[in-house]
């Protein structure tokens, strides 16, 4: 995913509000090199997997999906996981094109029995509809035949992905110049690679282009190993629970910052240890971490892409 690389450095230089410390990233780094933290995909349970082209669909939905969390204080992804995983369960044709294409809110909350709105609610029964309707055109109807036609190529899933599902297109304009982001499209090669533990459906050629999935749990996270700084205001704001909105200079600059921290943290790794270190798994740990701290506190955005 060169653009998201290439473009989350562009903001890492040239930034205002989110400054990334070299000390910070080789403190760490000195810490993990002698035991890589490795995560195992599923630790806690929540997903569903049958081995076959079910848990695709199950995936594709479930990142269609993955998103802003933090206004109901209750609920988080592994509810999302576990509630289709569950209803998935009870009813194998829940997620068949032509029905995604027909959720309401209210069936949407019942399939995952939450007891009210959930956030932005809409724009959730807006992406059912547009994956169901474009599944349905383009590939038979089934996310399978999405992954099949990638060529064991996780770049080139992205870049599917991106192209027929508008939903997935995470970019936003930073000082006049485009940067590219793409968490939940990136998730998604990303979590079938873990679940398939590389084979099948989740057999890429090239996972390790992947880049880390800038989210709103690993930048705090980040920032509390020390390997992000914030400027005064923008830590102000994070504190004060105050919402940043999406597209604005500060947000941008936290999701790309640790894109490019990230990166650095690899590459250095990787040189450190003498192993191959992949973004994704550094994720993973990362994003592990930052779940188990309640404590945690990380920017507010009202965003569809994360």
């Amino acid at each position: 995913m060169e653009e998201v690389r290439e473009s989350s450095a562009w903001v890492a230089l040239n930034a205002t509000h989110v400054t990334i410390d070299s000390s910070g990233i080789e403190k760490v780094v000195e810490q993990m090199k002698k035991s890589i933290p490795k995560v195992e995909w599923d630790y806690e349970g929540i997903h569903y997997f049958d081995n076959g082209p079910l848990t695709v669909q199950y995936l594709f939905v479930l990142d269609a999906l993955n998103f802003c969390f933090w206004p109901d204080k209750d609920l988080n992804y592994d509810q999302l996981a576990m509630g289709l995983k569950e209803a998935f369960l009870s009813d194998k044709s829940a997620f068949d094109a032509d029905r995604l294409q027909k959720y309401t809110g209210p069936q949407l909350r019942e399939l995952l029995k939450w007891p009210r709105p959930l956030p932005l609610e809409e724009e959730r029964v807006r992406l059912l509809h547009e994956v169901g309707f474009e599944l349905e055109r383009s590939f038979e109807g089934k996310a399978s035949k999405l992954v099949e036609s990638c060529g064991k190529s996780a770049v080139k899933l992205v870049a599917l992905v991106t192209r027929h599902f508008p939903g997935f297109r995470d970019h936003s304009v930073y000082k006049g110049h485009q940067v590219f982001l793409y968490k939940r499209a990136q998730i998604f090669a990303s979590d079938l690679w873990g679940a398939f533990k590389g084979q099948g459906y989740g057999e890429f050629n090239d996972i390790s282009s992947i880049t880390m999935f800038a989210d709103y749990i690993v930048p705090a996270v980040l920032q509390q190993l020390g390997v992000l700084k914030y400027s005064s205001t923008l830590a102000s704001t994070i504190e004060a629970s105050s919402e940043i909105g999406a597209g604005t200079e500060e947000e941008v600059e936290l999701r790309a910052c640790s894109i490019y921290a990230v990166e650095r943290m690899r590459e250095l790794l990787s040189i450190k240890s003498g192993k191959q270190v992949l973004s994704v798994e550094l994720d993973l740990w990362l994003w592990s971490v930052g779940v188990q701290c309640p404590s945690l506190q990380h920017h507010r955005t009202l965003s569809i892409y994360y």
